[in-house]
């Protein structure tokens, strides 16, 4: 039998795996008409998740206030492996997908796991720090950077470049 030990926001699975998690109770208005899981829930779930984790390593208002940043969403992707449906708790992690030198440009990856550990849905979300003032992309403080880089790994971490947050090459195009 699988089992989640859930403390302070990280958990193991079985005696393997540890990694920050946020557990959820499917409410009745986070369904869409077809009765599982919204697609606006899932965003939800997940920017949740990376907020308790970054509020707990010194991302709380005051600092960002002090610090005038702000994070950005690029873009984020999500994979639906199977349905979710209310009644048992879901559990969503946070793993560290990228981070560029100086944490100007960072990649989430968000797993979905029900009860017994079965993936049900991941999204790989890409986003960035803007300066509050300029409305410009900046590095974090050293204090920030090394939180952030605190966070548990996925397997295909890389450092990340400019050129990363192109990869999808969408540009606007004006009327």
């Amino acid at each position: 039998m699988r089992y989640f030990v859930v403390k302070r926001g990280y958990f193991t699975f079985g005696e393997k795996l540890k990694m920050y998690i946020k557990e959820f109770e499917v409410r009745w208005n986070d369904l869409d008409a077809n009765r599982h899981l919204a697609n606006s829930t899932y965003l939800n779930y997940m920017s949740h998740t990376r907020l308790s984790y970054l509020m707990e390593k010194g991302f709380n208002q005051s600092n960002m206030v002090k610090h005038n940043i702000g994070p950005v969403v690029f873009d984020e992707h999500v994979f639906y492996f199977k349905e979710i449906f209310p009644g048992e708790p879901i559990r969503v992690s946070l793993e560290l997908k990228g981070l560029s030198e100086g944490g100007k440009y960072f990649e989430f990856q968000h797993n979905f796991y029900n009860t017994e550990g079965i993936n049900m849905a991941r999204c790989d979300m890409m986003g960035g720090w803007i300066d509050l003032k300029t409305r410009k992309l900046r590095d974090l403080p050293e204090t920030l950077f090394n939180a952030l880089s605190d966070l548990d790994k996925t397997e295909d971490f890389k450092v990340l470049t400019k050129e990363d947050t192109r990869k999808h090459r969408k540009t606007p195009k004006n009327l």
